[in-house]
């Protein structure tokens, strides 16, 4: 597996993230709060981390839900995947939202969210009057029908 190098700095007192198994895609971000923090249903929450990352460029972190925390409480990332950009020096924040109906809690060093490095590309873009056609043409969502 390929890998890159990104500087961390971890200001939280939680474990740095780490892979969970060898081939997964997603480090856990554990949530850096003092005290226990409850959302109620549909709140939503920042919840900081404690970590400040300096990525290489062409690179992006992109931070997504725990599926465990989605399926077992409704607790989602609200941007989802929120975009890191390779230029940001802040604390790294998730955006927590209670989709569930009962109140949920977040304790101090909960693993909330995962952090996915993934590849960035820039577009130069440029201007047409038409585009190429295909087969598909205009066709939008659920334009292929089901299979």
């Amino acid at each position: 597996m390929n890998k890159v190098r990104v500087k961390i700095v971890n200001k939280s007192g939680n474990p740095l993230p780490k892979y969970e198994s060898q081939q997964a895609a997603g480090l856990d971000l554990r949530s850096n709060v003092d005290a226990p923090v409850t959302l109620q249903p549909m709140e939503r929450r920042l919840i900081q981390t404690g970590l400040y990352i300096e990525l290489p460029d062409g690179y992006e972190a992109q931070v997504r839900p725990r599926s465990g925390l989605a399926l077992k409480r409704g607790l989602t990332v609200l941007n989802s995947p929120g975009t890191i950009d390779a230029d940001y020096r802040g604390e790294i924040g998730v955006i927590l939202i209670n989709l569930s109906q009962e109140t949920q809690t977040i304790e101090p060093g909960e693993r909330i969210a995962q952090m996915v490095i993934a590849r960035a590309e820039q577009a130069e873009l440029t201007e047409v009057d038409v585009l190429g056609e295909t087969e598909r043409g205009e066709g939008g969502f659920g334009h292929s029908g089901r299979q």
